[in-house]
C-alpha cells in the first residue's frame, strides 16, 4: 500500500493536481449578457425567500435581458424614424406606448423627459365641409358681379 500512489484530496477532482481550469461564468453558461451571479446575489440579500434555486436566478437574468432587447430594438427604431443616431428618454417613451404588450406592463410607469404621444383630439380639428370648399376657390371677381345683382 503505497501512499504515493493514492488521488491527494482537495484537487477539485483533478488527479495529481494538475493545472486549473479558467472559471466559466454562468452567464456564459446560459449564453446570457446579465449577470446570472449578480442577479442571484441580489435575490439572496433581498430576502424574497428563504432559500433560491440554482435555476432561479439564470430564468430572471434571461427575462430581464429579453425585457431589454425588446424595448432597446424598438427605441432603436423609433430613434432613426427622428433622424437620430442616439437613443433619448422620448424614443424609449414613443416605444413602449406604441407597443400594446409593453405600453400594458409600464402602464403606470413615468418616464422622466419622455414627453406625451402625439395625439390631437379630432373634434379640435378643423371640419372639411364641402360648402366651405365651394366658397373658396371662386375669385374676388365674382363676388364683386354677384353682388350688384343682389341689390
Amino acid at each position: 500500500m503505497d501512499t504515493g500512489s493514492k488521488v491527494k484530496k482537495g484537487a477539485g477532482g483533478r488527479k495529481g493536481g494538475g493545472p486549473k481550469k479558467k472559471p466559466v461564468s454562468r452567464s456564459v453558461k446560459a449564453g446570457l449578457q446579465f449577470p446570472v451571479g449578480r442577479i442571484g446575489r441580489y435575490l439572496k440579500k433581498g430576502r424574497y425567500s428563504q432559500r433560491v434555486g440554482t435555476g432561479a436566478p439564470v430564468y430572471l437574468a434571461a427575462v430581464l435581458e429579453y425585457l431589454a432587447a425588446e424595448v432597446l430594438e424598438l427605441a432603436g427604431n423609433a430613434a432613426r424614424d427622428n433622424k437620430k443616431n442616439r437613443i433619448i428618454p422620448r424614443h424609449v417613451l414613443l416605444a413602449v406606448r406604441n407597443d400594446e404588450e409593453l405600453g400594458k406592463l409600464l402602464a403606470g410607469v413615468t418616464i422622466a423627459h419622455g414627453g406625451v404621444l402625439p395625439n390631437i383630439n379630432p373634434v379640435l380639428l378643423p371640419k372639411k365641409n364641402e360648402k366651405v370648399a365651394t366658397k373658396e376657390p371662386k375669385s374676388p371677381s365674382k363676388a364683386t358681379k354677384k353682388s350688384p345683382k343682389k341689390a
